[in-house]
């Protein structure tokens, strides 16, 4: 592990706050929240790639759609087939 990594485990802080770690919470395959990504790299209705801080994200699916987006999140529904990183 990384030094950083250790410190947020010794301090038991969270390491998404301390490293900047993407978070990524789904809701069923209908919905995923996306928090800590630096950008949208391509988007489209089957296919969604963020920039995250150590690669991408990409989400595959069908009729996805962005319903909120700002500089601490995003929301994307539709049918979620998979989720990778890269």
């Amino acid at each position: 592990m990384r030094r950083m990594e250790r410190l947020a485990e010794q301090l038991k802080l969270p390491k998404d706050t301390v490293l900047g770690a993407v978070i990524v919470t789904a809701i069923g395959n209908h919905e995923v929240c996306i928090e800590n990504f630096r950008g949208i790299l391509e988007y489209n209705d089957c296919c969604l790639k963020l920039q995250i801080r150590d690669g991408r994200l990409c989400i595959c699916g069908k009729r996805l759609r962005i319903v909120c987006y700002n500089y601490e999140e995003l929301k994307l529904t539709g049918c979620i087939e998979s989720i990778c990183y890269e």
